[in-house]
């Protein structure tokens, strides 16, 4: 086994196919897309390369059609099981990353017209209000699943961090729209 650097998106293939069992590439992004997409993006393209790399490692076993579309499906190691656990018993030293454009663009919102900020805002709460009804769906979907009930803990702290949001950009556009009306009353 190599001494290859693991990422992070190293140990969400190795977490994927811990939980999935056997996996293709294409298996793993769609995985992604149900699940920790939702929290953690990243390009997709990466599941391709990722796991081939993560074979060179010893981590993951591959296995190759021997016709047709020839997929190659990929089986988490011992090793690869190890390096997982490892990781998960680490404990997280980072502060949390939010990227968020909308954050960013309130940074800058001095540089912006009134009626820019004002749209930005209502524009957050609608997506976040929406991101929610995915998520509340979501939870009732599955959470009476108990093989994915603990997968479904995460989703509690994206809730409320998308009612928080709901409840800052509201409070925002409100602040906005009292200061538009109070300079047009001037």
């Amino acid at each position: 086994m190599s001494t290859a650097r693991l990422t992070t998106t190293s140990y969400v293939v190795l977490g994927l196919i811990g939980l999935r069992g056997p996996s293709t590439s294409y298996d793993l992004k769609r995985a992604v897309g149900h699940s920790v997409g939702y929290f953690w993006p990243f390009p997709h393209a990466q599941l391709y390369s990722e796991p081939r790399r993560l074979v060179d490692a010893g981590l993951l076993d591959v296995t190759s059609e021997e016709q047709g579309r020839r997929r190659q499906t990929f089986t988490l190691t011992d090793a690869g099981r190890k390096a997982l656990q490892e990781w998960l018993r680490e404990p997280v030293t980072e502060p949390m990353q939010v990227r968020d454009v909308a954050e960013l663009k309130l940074f800058f919102g001095e540089l912006a017209s009134e009626e820019d900020m004002r749209a930005l805002a209502r524009e957050q709460v609608r997506q976040h209000s929406e991101r929610i009804a995915v998520y509340e769906e979501m939870r009732s979907r599955f959470g009476g699943i108990d093989e994915v009930r603990a997968r479904l803990v995460p989703l509690r702290l994206g809730l409320a961090m998308e009612r928080a949001a709901v409840s800052f950009w509201a409070e925002l556009a409100e602040e906005l729209e009292e200061a538009a009306a109070d300079g047009a009353g001037s």
